[in-house]
């Protein structure tokens, strides 16, 4: 497996993926203003993300950011890796888990291979890659994993 980072400004195109190519993201630290703007584009304001005292009581034993918001995050980070840029086509789907919480405070990162890729069977100016993704924490746990499936421009 390869570990790459890109640092240009231009993205990859299909043909330049190879499967088991990897990349890990710059990290950010989720904070209160995160909990705390979620909430409010998203409505959610549940007591698990936005009433310490009633999530001292829970499983978490705190407050802990919401769930889509680390998707959100992650999404971001993995694109500052710049490998869409101006050759991503479409975000066609995904699959993908909650393992464990991502807590204000924690420092979050993304992990990302080529886990498949296919040429598109009838547009040959265009191919899909399915990546593998993990969102991980400072300790190295895995809090979010699962495939992001992503259509990429062919050169030439």
């Amino acid at each position: 497996m390869t570990t790459a980072q890109i640092t240009n400004s231009t993205g990859l195109f299909f043909d330049d993926f190879e499967i088991g190519q990897n990349w890990v993201s710059p990290a950010r630290t989720i904070t209160e203003a995160d909990v705390v703007m979620f909430a409010g584009i998203s409505g959610d304001f549940n007591p698990l993300h936005t009433d310490e005292e009633f999530s001292k009581k829970t499983q978490f034993g705190g407050r802990i950011f919401h769930g889509p918001g680390v998707f959100a995050v992650a999404t971001g980070l993995e694109s500052r890796l710049g490998i869409k840029e101006g050759t991503a086509i479409a975000f066609l789907g995904m699959t993908w888990n909650l393992k464990g919480p991502v807590r204000i405070g924690d420092t979050i990162h993304v992990e990302q291979t080529v886990a498949s890729k296919k040429p598109s069977s009838s547009k040959p100016d265009r191919g899909i890659v399915t990546f593998d993704v993990a969102v991980l924490n400072q300790d190295g746990d895995i809090c979010q994993d699962g495939q992001w499936v992503v259509m990429f421009k062919r050169a030439g």
